[in-house]
Parts: structure tokens; sequence; C-alpha cells
């Protein structure tokens, strides 16, 4: 019980507050709740006329710092002009999202909506819009920005996305200074470096920090069907000690798993004839222990779309049902509702009904796969409770806000691209992020399945490790350097390059490698010192040893290199029925070759079948010189190498021969040098001149050449530290100069640096093959073309497809085939170009999306749309097709508008548009 002198003290601060900040006490009216301390510091913050810097976990309610802006924004300031707030996202469900929100606080009339599908109020003084849309305004002087007074960049930390985040970079540089920006981030570990440039781009910057999360997070592991905790206490998380449980049934189940490997034997088979390994829990069961443990709603990360789907079936053939008869009822009426545009023999096609049983069961996959009707019924039966347990990739960590109580990891590694990698902390952070729900849930859990390959401590570490550091992804793209030079000149244009994180970032960097480089000079200084030889000049000495080892590098890769052509030369010559020894490696013996190598620009890889039975191709690393033909033998005519009676036959054959497997190979190791007879006549000369040199007879010559090695080394690593300091100074200014360089050469930028009418039009361009479209437009590749075949041609320049494939896709003959050809010459002149500019910002074109946007501009059904596209395992997911098709309308809109298009291209993307525009493209959602 406080006394009435505290009481009359606690009011006075109030309303010394309240007089203080006005703004933000008619807010909290709104808000009906009491802010967190960091959510009030970031709001006096904006009120006082600052920038803010919010950095706080998912969850903690950062959005109420940017509604605070779009208040400020709609409360009249006493000077009779209006003002307006943008509230930008990173993408359109996002905006959707946020749009709904608004709309319900300030009413219809106050609130705009921008994104690459809608155009909704945009002239209204609060509108929602993604970052690209903002970014496009700036560029062309919009009127709309007239009046602008707050910026919310929520998401701003996408400024590290590989492909989108120079967007986020341009934004905040070309923003008026009278634009107060408010900047909502994810927990970072470098946002001290990150505000510091927020200060020099955009002013006074206030910096507000939360590490605590509102809903605390418990970490657990399951291992079989046990949970136990990770940590035993906060104090234990803090130290990154595991539960001493955890790790004594951990190291009891692997010491199982040994013995039972050891006592079974190397033939142990379980069903299927197939050895037995560790098996992870089915997936239904691991459901049903949530369900048990009272953890549902849970997201379920499995780094796989197939992974995701293939959950969902193994939850249904479990058994599983997590819903009752009236939430199946409402799931019903979200899924239709969300469908009803759909054709009904479309439905079919996508496998409607399959997933609409896995919905009405509570469960359900999430993944850019899937149709995004599918994905949004999903998303609201979750975010309403109705659907228990989704199965997702980590694609559903970076979208709209769907929190669970509980998030599971089933694998701590994931692909990204290119290949597996561990998840860094900062992922794991993220992902384990959507546990807990706030007002909901009294805490949130994050579970990791156990396998013999996850060790508890390695995700203790991962857990306890609060390393998510911004990296900048920005670089000059064609279509920002014609609007950087025609909106503020070419030298202007540098400056500001300069002024970028990116810049600011590496230039930092500079700093530290700069004192490295000190460090070092001093050390080689008293190396230097050290090596000092009363005989003579030690480095001098020093300097022909150094020039022996050179050239016996040297000398040693030539012969490599003489040895790997000939393997190649006699590769190329091999003939079927050829019986040649492979002398190393897993298939060393006796080998016929099946299939000569085929011509073209690799290296040459013969299909052989060795005398073990083993049919496939070898390569020139197989071999260590040139490879020999021992023997002929006939090859059936029609031999199938993967008919295990076949290659019985005719390794029965090879053996045969009487050829001995290994005969030679001891030989061909010791013969490597016999192409090189005798010392190579310059480094017997060295020789002479280092035993003739002074220090030569120094009897503690061996000493002083361990400290010269020591100083050569260091003054190897320093050279490179300075060529590092040389190419991060004024990088990004270099890249711009070459970027502009190519548009003088292609005509968009005058000699004298102005913008051409070309340059204009690439100006207006907005895709990441921007010089490339450009260039179709100005060449007439796309002149004459059907609606369908425009739409298929431009294709080529937006697809990438998920996998790498080594057959070309085919497509539709005729004017399609000619338009595509014509655009793959121009990306090699292009490259070419950019090639002798040091510059690679031109992917090559993908006709793998040729014939799936062919055959839907024509009208033809789904099912065979999605059946021809290319480098699937089977057809092309119905969410990678709307993606795709999506993107190519946004490109056919721009063609559309473009003043280097013809009248007939543009009024063929007209109709391509309205052909393409129909089925599963033609739902929107519900707004």
């Amino acid at each position: 019980m406080t006394t009435p002198a505290e009481r009359y003290a606690q009011s006075r601060r109030r309303a010394a507050r309240v007089a203080e900040f006005p703004a933000l006490d008619d807010f909290m009216l709104d808000v009906g709740f009491d802010l967190d301390d960091f959510q009030r510091r970031a709001c006096e913050g904006l009120e006082r006329g600052s920038g803010v810097l919010v950095c706080a976990p998912t969850g903690a309610g950062k959005t109420v710092v940017g509604e605070f802006a779009v208040h400020l924004a709609l409360r009249a300031d006493g000077s009779g002009t209006r003002r307006k707030c943008f509230y930008t996202t990173p993408i359109k469900a996002l905006s959707n999202q946020k749009y709904h929100d608004l709309v319900e606080r300030y009413g219809a009339a106050h609130v705009g909506l921008l994104t690459g599908d809608n155009a909704i109020n945009g002239d209204a003084p609060v509108v929602v819009m993604t970052t690209e849309v903002l970014r496009n305004m700036l560029y062309s002087g919009s009127a709309s920005l007239k009046g602008l007074a707050y910026v919310v960049m929520d998401e701003v930390h996408y400024l590290a996305d590989r492909f989108r985040g120079a967007v986020w970079e341009e934004v905040i540089i070309h923003l008026p200074a009278s634009v107060t920006l408010v900047s909502l981030s994810a927990t970072v570990s470098n946002y001290e470096e990150f505000a510091d440039w927020l200060v020099t781009v955009r002013g006074e910057t206030e910096v507000v920090v939360s590490e605590h999360r509102p809903v605390p997070l418990w970490q657990h592991m399951l291992v079989g069907k046990r949970m136990f905790d990770l940590f035993h206490d906060a104090d234990a998380a803090r130290k990154h000690d595991v539960h001493p449980e955890l790790l004594r049934y951990t190291r009891e189940m692997l010491r199982r798993l040994e013995l039972t490997e050891r006592t079974a034997g190397p033939g142990w088979q379980g069903r299927g004839g197939r050895p037995r390994r560790w098996q992870p829990p089915p997936r239904a069961e691991v459901v049903d222990r949530l369900d048990r443990a009272n953890l549902l709603p849970a997201i379920l990360f499995i780094f796989s779309r197939a992974g995701c789907d293939a959950a969902v079936q193994q939850c249904l053939a479990g058994g599983l049902r997590l819903t009752d008869p009236e939430e199946r009822a409402a799931i019903r009426d979200i899924a239709q509702a969300k469908v009803a545009g759909i054709p009904a023999e479309d439905l079919s096609v996508l496998g409607y009904w399959e997933w609409l049983e896995g919905l009405e069961r509570g469960v359900a996959a999430h993944h850019a796969g899937m149709l995004p009707a599918f994905k949004e019924a999903v998303e609201e039966c979750f975010v309403r409770g109705l659907v228990k347990a989704v199965f997702a990739t980590e694609t559903l960590a970076l979208g709209i806000n769907m929190p669970a109580r509980c998030v599971v990891l089933e694998r701590l590694v994931k692909f990204n691209g290119e290949a597996h990698v561990d998840l860094t902390p900062g992922e794991y952070t993220q992902l384990t992020g959507r546990a807990g729900r706030r007002g909901i849930d009294v805490e949130g859990h994050a579970v990791v399945l156990w396998s013999p390959e996850v060790d508890p401590r390695h995700v203790a570490g991962l857990a306890s490790t609060r390393t998510y550091p911004l990296r900048s992804s920005f670089r000059p793209s064609y279509n920002m350097a014609v609007n950087l030079v025609g909106s503020v000149g070419a030298e202007k244009s540098r400056d500001l390059l300069e002024s970028s994180f990116a810049q600011f970032q590496a230039d930092r960097s500079v700093v530290g490698l700069a004192r490295q480089v000190q460090r070092n000079l001093d050390t080689m200084q008293t190396y230097g010192d050290d090596s000092t030889c009363h005989h003579g000049d030690f480095d001098e000495y020093f300097a022909i040893r150094v020039a022996i080892a050179d050239r016996e590098r040297a000398v040693a890769r030539q012969g490599a290199s003489q040895r790997r052509a000939a393997a190649v030369s006699s590769l190329e010559k091999l003939r079927v029925g050829d019986v040649i020894r492979v002398p190393q490696g897993r298939r060393a013996g006796l080998a016929v070759v099946l299939e000569p190598p085929t011509g073209g620009f690799g290296e040459p890889r013969p299909l052989v079948l060795t005398q073990d039975r083993w049919a496939g191709r070898v390569s020139p690393a197989d071999f260590p010189g040139a490879v020999e033909v021992l023997d002929r033998i006939r090859v059936p005519k029609h031999f199938n190498p993967r008919s295990p009676a076949a290659r019985r036959d005719l390794a029965a054959l090879v053996s045969a021969t009487g050829l001995d497997r290994h005969a030679g190979a001891a030989g061909g190791r010791r013969g490597r040098n016999r192409g090189i007879p005798g010392e190579d006549p310059e480094v017997a000369l060295l020789k002479v001149q280092m035993r003739q040199h002074p220090c030569h007879a120094c009897p503690e010559r061996e000493d002083h050449a361990r400290w010269a090695e020591r100083r050569h080394r260091l003054q190897r690593d320093t050279d490179a530290l300075r060529d590092k300091v040389a190419g991060r100074t004024g990088s990004l200014a270099r890249t711009f100069d070459q970027v502009c360089a190519v548009l003088t050469e292609r005509g968009y930028l005058s000699p004298d640096g102005e913008v051409t009418d070309a340059g204009r039009m690439l100006g207006r361009i907005w895709t990441e093959a921007d010089l490339l479209v450009a260039e179709c437009l100005r060449q007439g590749v796309w002149e004459g073309l059907e609606p369908e075949e425009l739409a298929a041609a431009v294709s080529m320049v937006l697809y990438e497809s998920r996998r790498e494939g080594d057959e070309r896709a085919s497509v539709p003959k005729g004017a399609t085939t000619a338009a595509v050809d014509a655009c793959q010459k121009l990306w090699a002149e292009i490259e070419s170009q950019e090639a002798e500019h040091s510059l690679a910002l031109t992917r090559e074109p993908d006709a793998g999306f040729v014939w799936p946007m062919y055959r839907w501009a024509r009208g033809e059904p789904l099912a065979r749309v999605l059946a021809s596209g290319h480098n699937y395992d089977s057809d092309m997911p119905a969410g990678d097709f709307v993606r795709w098709a999506r993107q190519v309308l946004d490109l056919l809109a721009q063609l559309k508008d473009a003043s280097a298009a013809s009248p007939t291209v543009r009024e063929t993307a007209r109709k391509a548009m309205s052909a393409i525009n129909r089925g599963v493209l033609a739902y929107q959602t519900a707004l």
C-alpha cells in the first residue's frame, strides 16, 4: 500500500508526462492497454521529432510504434497542412494484413493500400504498401509524396535479403530529409552499427532495443517418446549447461544403438531387406505427443516442401484427428470461401479434396509450392485456433503473423539452394520466435527432435547465442544507375552510393584491416632483426631459396597438367568394346567401354562396366596419365547396363581376357615424373647460386631461415590485407562506374553522362533482368508475336529453376523458338560485355516456364499446364505456377506502358494479360 505522498508524486509525474507527450496520451486511450517500457520510449522519441530504430523479438509488439506514427500523421498539428504516413512491409500478405488492422481502427476513408496486385484509395493520408512501391514513387517523383511526414519500415532487417534487400537501402537514402523514419527490426546483434549508419544518412535517430520476450520461451528435446527440458533453469541457459538427465539419456540411446549394430553385425536387416538405422518417431506420434502435453497449436518446421506434404499424409494415415464437428464445419466454410472463384475442374487437379480432408482434421502444410488461396485458408484457420498442427518450410518464419504455442524443429540442417548447411543461431532464434502467443499463452515452447547426429550441447549453443548480424546486400543495378543519374547526376550518384549501409560496413571493416597491416609491419621488423646474418645479406640468400621452391612447384604443376591432358586425349579416343584398366579409386580394376564420351564442352566421361559389375562414367580424374587400351571384346548391340544379368555376363567376358586387374597400377604412380628427364635446368642453376652464396656456410643458417620464413609468410598475408583494403574502399562507386560504362556503350547514357530516351525507358523497368528486357524491346525481339507467344517468351527472363538440369527445356516451335533464341543471343552479348567490366548482374534466361505459360495463355486446362513444367520430378506445384505467372503479368503490365515498345507489342501485352488472368490467377485476396 503506497502512502498519500507517494501517490501524489506519482500523479505529478503522470501529469508531467501527459503535458510533455499529449499525442501519446491520446494514443494510449485508443490502444486500451499499458505500453511496455521499450514501446513507450520509442513513442516518446517519435513525439519529440526524432527518427527511431526499434529492435525487439518476434511478437514483442514493435508494430505499436508504427501505429503511433500513423496516429501522429492523422492528428492535427495546428499548421493546417495534411500530413501523411506510409507504412511499408516486405511482402504483400503482410501489407494486406496491416491494411485490415488499420481500416478496423481508423476507417476505410483514411487508409489506402498499394501492392503489385491491389490499389485501393492511394491518396489516403495513411497508405500501406510494399517497399518496392515506395522506391518506385521516389524515383518517379510521385505527387503522392507531398505532405509525407512519416515512413514506417516494418521488418527493416529484410535489407539483408540477397535479392530484394537493396530496395530498403534505396528508400532510406532517397527519402526527403523532412520525413521521419520509423524502423522496426527483429533483434540483430550489430544494431549499434546499423543505428550509427541511420544517424549519418537520416539525422537524429533514437535506438530502442528490447531483448525481453513478452512470453517466455522454454527449450526442449524430444528423444524417442520422451520429452526433456534442454536446460535445468535460466541460470543454466545463460551458461549453456545442458540438463544432466537429457545428456545421460541421449548417451544411453547412442550406446544402445552402437551395441545393437555390433551384436547384429553388418548384415542386420529390417523389413524389406534394408539395413535398419535410427528411425525418428512418426510425425503423427509427435503431434499426438504434443497434444497430450497440451502444446498445440504447433508449427513443425520441415525444410522441404515434399516433406511437409508427406507429413500431412502420414498424420492422415495414422488416423490423427484434432478437431470436433463444430471446428470442422468452420474450417469447411473458410476453405470454401477462399476457393469460391476457382473452377471446379481446377480444384480436383490441385488436390483440393485431399487438402481439405487434412485441414478438417486439424493438420495442414504451408509452403511456397501451395496455391495462395490454400495458404491463406491455412493461415486463417491456424490464427483462429481451428488447425492445430502446421508443417511448414522456413518461409513461414518470415511471413504473416501466425504465432503458435509450440514450435518443433525436425532437423537442424537445411538446403540453402546450393548445399545442406547447419542452421545459424539467428535462423534458430527466428524460427523458435513463433512460439508463445501474447495474451493467450503463459509461455512458449521450442522442441528439437533428437537423432544420433544431433548433440544436445549444439542445440544449447544455438538456443543461447544471440548473434543475428545485419549484413547489407546492396549493389548497384542498371535500373538504379539510370534513375540515380537521371535524378541527381553522375557525381552525386556516386556520393549517394558511398552513403549506403553496404559501404558503411565495408569502410568500418577497412579500419580493422588497416590496424592489422600496421601490426604485421611491426612484427616483420622484429623477424627481420632476428634473421640478420654476419656472413652476408640473408634476405638475398632466402630469396634464392624461395625461387627454388616456386620453380619446383611450377614444374610439378606443369607435369600434372601434361598428365591430365594425356588422360583427356586418350579418353576421347575410346570406342565401344575397348578394355581398359582403371588404376585408382573405388572402381580400380579392369573395365570395358559401353559408350564412348559424347562430344561437348565438358571433360570426356565414357560409360564403362567394371569387372565388379559396376556401370557408370569415369573421368580424367580417375587416371594418372594416358589410358591404354589393353584388349577389345564384343559388347551386345542393345546392352542394358541396368540389367543385373547383362552386367554379370559382360563382366565375366572382361575377366576372361586373363589380364591382371592391378598390373602397372603401382608403376603408374612411380612413373608420374617420367615426362621430366633429369632436373629442371633453371632449378639446377638456382641451386648452384644458393651454394655459392656466403650465407650458405653460416652455422646458424637454418635458424635464420626459420625467422626469414615467418617474415616471408607475414609479408604475403600483409599484401593480401592491403589488396582487401584497396578493394573495399570505394568498392560500390567502382561497381557503379562499371555499370555506367556498360550503359554508355549500349546507349542508355550519353558520353557526357546524361540519361537518353532509352535510359528513361530502362528506368521504368522493374525486374532483375532490367537491361535484358530493355534490349529485347529495342531490338524488336518480341515483335509480331501472338499473345500466348509473347507471354511465353517474356517468362524466360523472369523464371529461375529450383534445381540445376543438364538438358535445355523444349519450347513451342515457330515464332516462340525464334524469340527465345534471339533473347538468349542478346544475353550472351550482355554477359560478354559485363565480363569485360568485371560485372555479373544479368542471369542467364531460363526457358523452363515457356511451355506452361504458353499453354495457360492459350486457355488450356490447368492439369495440362502443370504437367508441362520443366525439371520437376512430377507436375509443377500450383504455388510455383501462380507465383511465376504473376511475375509474368507484372512484366507484361510494364511492357504495356513501355515507351520503347511498339504499339503492336503494347497491344499484344494487353491481350496476353487478359488471356492469363483467369482461373487460379484471377483469384484475389478478398479485401
